[in-house]
């Protein structure tokens, strides 16, 4: 995907809804690309000079919101995008937040922990200025966790000589965390298929589910689909993976997994145990299984249009971000297969910041239980309202989702 995509989706649906022409360019184009390079020394005491990039794409609804990721393809084009996608989620799932991204350009396989560390103080230094708990929030992404936060934290907290916790979420929950963050994209999905489920008209026992991932996402997915008394009876990642019709045991496959094996190696079935007669299945494969809802939950592009025609399920939940190739969507629309689009569906990670957001600024205090209800229930509403939307006007889900978000940010810029 290209930002050119982004942005004709943006003035497209703009035109649909009726707005002027100045709100669809406001709403298209970031508001602000903050592009630096900064100086970190190496445990050898040279120099080396970063790219850093922090794109804030629109705060009409609150500050701008988005992660940080640290990864040697980093670029303009990618925070752009990701910038853009970030402010139509925030405002799909209706909180009270904008849009951001950023990242430096870097292999952290290349760095030591303290070399990684003075990389994160450098950058904190460097975009400094412009964050701020209302003014842009990051949070982790790819290659940063809680730990490179909390030095984010404290380098931008001594640069302002004050305590600021709200500028930062995703933090370790000693360090002004929530307990609910690492589960949330993974519970939010969850959520979303409860929901959307209710189109097929059965029990939730009698409804099969297919995962592609078993990542941080896709592992709890796969927990809490379970627990919700869905049957997923296929699960793959980048090592390959198997599916049993009975229906896995995500527990024991997960704890097979996390006791350094495969997961391609460990069939464990729900009603069998311990099975000899999975079917072996690729991460590829796992997408054409037969099954009532497809859960792309892995990486981008997985599904093109040399094997669209051959997926089988009824409903497809993006929780990967952009999962389906435009091409191969059109393919999937003739075939009656109902897209979920990745702004709703993987928005419980942005939902639970924004919870931890809350805690910081406002001291708004919630329980793990009271958390986890109220990111079930904020989903499962934001889903209800696409769908209603969508069945009103014939339009795909993914063109009701961008037009509820869009004609929420328009309604903050014409005030």
């Amino acid at each position: 995907m290209a930002y050119e995509e982004i942005r004709k989706l943006i003035e497209k649906t703009g035109k649909d809804l009726g707005l002027k022409e100045s709100i669809i360019e406001e709403i298209s184009e970031p508001k602000r690309v903050v592009d630096v390079y900064f100086p970190v020394q190496m445990d050898s005491k040279d120099i080396k000079i970063f790219h850093g990039i922090r794109v804030q794409h629109n705060n009409a609804r609150g500050p701008f919101k988005g992660g940080i990721r640290y990864h040697h393809e980093v670029n303009m084009e990618e925070v752009k995008i990701l910038a853009a996608l970030m402010s139509l989620k925030t405002a799909v799932i209706d909180i009270p937040f904008g849009g951001g991204k950023g990242g430096v350009a870097v292999d952290v396989k290349d760095l030591s922990k303290n070399e990684l560390k003075r990389l994160t103080q450098g950058f904190a230094k460097a975009i400094y200025d412009v964050i701020g708990e209302q003014k842009d929030v990051p949070a982790p992404d790819i290659n940063t966790n809680p730990e490179i936060m909390k030095w984010f934290l404290e380098e931008y907290e001594k640069i302002i000589g004050k305590k600021e916790p709200g500028v930062i979420t995703g933090k370790a929950l000693k360090d002004g965390g929530i307990k609910v963050r690492d589960e949330a994209t993974g519970l939010g999905g969850a959520a979303v298929v409860q929901e959307i489920a209710k189109i097929l008209k059965k029990k939730p026992e009698q409804i099969t589910v297919a995962i592609q991932g078993f990542g941080n996402v896709g592992s709890h997915l796969a927990h809490h689909l379970q627990h919700m008394g869905f049957k997923v009876i296929a699960i793959a990642d980048i090592d390959g993976g198997f599916m049993h019709e009975d229906g896995l045991d995500y527990h024991k496959t997960y704890k097979a997994i996390k006791s350094g094996r495969k997961i391609i190696d460990q069939c464990f079935c729900q009603v069998h145990g311990k099975s000899n007669d999975c079917c072996v299945i690729s991460a590829k494969d796992v997408l054409e299984r037969k099954c009532d809802i497809l859960i792309p939950a892995a990486i981008g592009e997985q599904i093109t249009t040399k094997n669209a025609k051959n997926i089988k399920a009824k409903i497809i939940v993006e929780l990967a971000n952009h999962p389906i190739k435009d091409e191969a969507e059109q393919v999937l629309k003739k075939n009656n297969i109902l897209i979920v689009p990745d702004i709703l569906a993987n928005a419980g990670g942005v939902l639970a910041s924004y919870f931890e957001w809350r805690e910081n600024v406002e001291g708004v205090k919630m329980s793990y239980d009271e958390a986890k209800e109220k990111l079930i229930d904020k989903m499962r509403l934001a889903t209800r309202k696409v769908l209603a939307l969508s069945k009103l006007k014939k339009i795909s889900m993914r063109e009701a989702a961008y037009q509820i978000a869009i004609s929420r940010i328009a309604l903050k810029l014409k005030k």
